[in-house]
């Protein structure tokens, strides 16, 4: 089987109460952005139809909302070619980050309870550990386990909603962030700036260092973006 149509099935989702056009166009889309399928592929809409043994009619649907969303493009003579993420859209991405990461963590530092703030504490010592052994992919889901404890706490069903839209473009982008050993100090750090924040109640506190943390990332991107000679990731 064609290794581009592997990546999607591994990440097709059929359990999920949702139609087969919609769950392919999810695993498109995350596949596209976690550049298991590289940016310049070729997608054939008659070999996904016949290797995954359905019709062409939801690979349709899921490459229509893809090329408005600027993942795919369709090019004369050629196809469906996947574009990947560019530098456009990591700066998108981090300026809806930053308004949405503000509101949650100043929502949610109002309602926590010490247990909460303790179980936030817990994560952040957890990640220490995980820090000290540079175990790469449990620092990554410790900062995603950080993250969605202050959604959850924010209890603001809506913004979990919407930020769950952007869930594939933040792990890419969290795992690029942290690829560097000194950029994962930095960010972790930073983690700590903004439970401390998040427990004084500080408005400004919590606002200032989320905008810091997310900006030092994004700039930490940006330089890996454009080492690769300007490539769409």
């Amino acid at each position: 089987m064609n290794p581009t149509i592997v990546a999607v099935k591994n990440n097709l989702e059929l359990s999920k109460s949702i139609p087969l056009k919609q769950a392919l166009y999810q695993a498109l889309k995350k596949t596209i952005i976690l550049r298991e399928i590289p940016a310049g592929t070729r997608i054939n809409e008659k070999e996904f139809s016949n290797e995954l043994n359905i019709s062409r009619t939801p690979i349709r649907y899921a490459l229509s909302v893809l090329e408005e969303e600027k993942l795919v493009e369709h090019i004369p003579n050629k196809g469906i070619i996947v574009k990947g993420v560019s530098l456009a859209d990591a700066h998108e991405i981090f300026e809806i980050r930053k308004a949405l990461d503000t509101l949650a963590s100043t929502t949610a530092m109002n309602q926590m309870s010490s247990e909460d703030f303790q179980e936030m504490k817990d994560l952040l010592e957890t990640c220490e550990g995980y820090l000290a052994n540079n175990a790469f992919d449990l620092v990554l889901d410790n900062f995603n386990a950080f993250n969605n404890l202050i959604y959850k706490n924010s209890k603001m069903l809506r913004l979990k909603e919407i930020v769950s839209e952007l869930q594939a473009y933040l792990l890419y982008f969290r795992r690029i962030s942290i690829s560097s050993d000194k950029r994962r100090r930095k960010a972790l750090d930073e983690h700590w700036l903004i439970y401390r924040g998040m427990q004084n109640k500080d408005y400004q506190q919590v606002t200032l260092i989320t905008h810091e943390h997310l900006n030092n990332s994004l700039d930490f991107i940006i330089q890996e973006m454009e080492a690769k000679n300007g490539e769409s990731l």
